[in-house]
């Protein structure tokens, strides 16, 4: 067991003011790993990255005392934490030059207090960014998002909005918050909805927006889309790199079982070729009925985990010699909303089911997923193998 934590957490929270730099002095600030990442460095964990989700509100007081407790008194060693959140806020103040960075920061996390918990503790961090949801930047920038015939913002049906992954405004914005990010110390980067919105094949030609490179361009619009979600990745992946940053993303359970996610833009094995991390969400609640010809995925979490990696391990093998770490989300939450016979109580057995067929598949990477970030107790997070199916035989044919 690792030690407990000796100083209370509750600290972590405090307000400050925005840094007022001129934007011209970023790119030269980011052009080198910054002493105030080394000086919060925590090295990458032996037994491989097993990571919890925490949102902002979990990093105060005696939530966060907790989850702290949680992580030394078990095989956890990682926590996610929203930088860029779902509705495109900056939760911390990342000390950045770039006005539009500084206006769009909410900050509620005292970052430096943060940093040297999550080091005193030896946990590793990565940086959670919503990429391209992002209301936000949406309604500041309505050029750079999608607009409906009456010249309003296009919204989902849940409210939400996105911004145009063809502007490299809005690449060149993200980027920004993640050498940011990376500069203050998180050792990973982790893009979220990084796609299209949903349904987009449907709509594509209704919507006013700009196809940036591809303006006067004939190719089909399902190539331009899963180009643009390549071109970003490498772009960012380049970017990082040269900050000793690892990148990653998170991606559909599904695109792993299609050639091609049509209007999202997610190509599987072209995301894995550009990115050192895949996290797909393989959460058993998020399968259709028969989907992998199991009646009730969410009653089945082995069995559902377990046929999706034989698909993720066929669809890797194209990413070439690049081959990304798998690192994916599980499922740490009840899924009542699918309705009685069709989910059960996600206890610490469903937790573990998920985690021992990663580990049969070879796989001891995993992120659990709770968004009220009540984490299960009791789960053995490093379980022996109990079947090989590591696909030896077959990776040479």
């Amino acid at each position: 067991m690792k030690r407990l934590l000796t100083a209370l957490a509750a600290s972590v929270l405090v307000l400050s003011a925005c840094s007022t730099t001129d934007d011209s002095k970023s790119d030269k600030q980011h052009s080198a790993k910054s002493e105030q990442a080394k000086k919060n460095e925590v090295k990458y964990p032996k037994d491989g990255v097993k990571g919890i989700y925490v949102t902002p509100n979990s990093l105060k007081g005696k939530k966060f005392d907790e989850l702290i407790d949680f992580i030394n008194d078990t095989d956890l060693n990682t926590m996610v934490i929203d930088v860029k959140d779902d509705s495109g806020n900056i939760t911390m103040n990342l000390s950045s030059d770039n006005k539009l960075i500084q206006k769009n920061t909410q900050e509620s996390v005292n970052l430096k207090k943060l940093m040297k918990t999550l080091k005193q503790n030896h946990i590793y961090s990565i940086a959670r960014i919503v990429t391209l949801k992002d209301s936000k930047l949406a309604e500041e920038h309505p050029e750079w998002s999608f607009k409906k015939k009456d010249g309003e913002v296009w919204e989902s049906d849940g409210g939400d909005k996105f911004i145009n992954p063809f502007s490299k405004k809005v690449w060149d914005y993200n980027i920004n918050v993640a050498k940011a990010a990376a500069n203050a110390g998180f050792q990973e980067v982790q893009f979220d909805y990084v796609r299209f919105p949903e349904g987009f094949e449907n709509m594509d030609t209704e919507l006013s927006y700009s196809n940036g490179k591809y303006k006067g361009d004939d190719t089909d619009h399902t190539q331009q889309r899963v180009e643009t979600i390549t071109d970003f990745l490498k772009t960012a992946r380049k970017s990082l790199h040269k900050l000793d940053v690892k990148t990653g993303a998170d991606v559909f359970g599904y695109s792993a079982t299609v050639e091609e996610a049509p209007g999202i833009g997610q190509s599987f094995p072209k995301i894995a070729g550009n990115v050192d991390v895949i996290s797909s969400m393989v959460y058993p609640s998020h399968w259709s009925p028969n989907d992998f010809g199991i009646a009730h995925p969410d009653l089945e979490p082995y069995k559902t985990v377990d046929k999706y990696l034989d698909r993720e391990h066929d669809v890797l093998k194209k990413a070439g010699k690049h081959q990304p770490q798998s690192r994916p989300w599980l499922q740490d939450f009840t899924a009542s909303y699918l309705g009685e016979g069709n989910y059960k109580e996600y206890d610490a057995q469903a937790v573990q089911d998920q985690i021992q067929a990663l580990k049969d598949h070879g796989i001891n990477e995993f992120l659990l997923w709770d968004a009220s970030n009540e984490y299960t107790k009791g789960v053995d997070y490093s379980p022996d193998k109990k079947e090989d199916k590591t696909h030896h035989k077959n990776d040479d044919k």
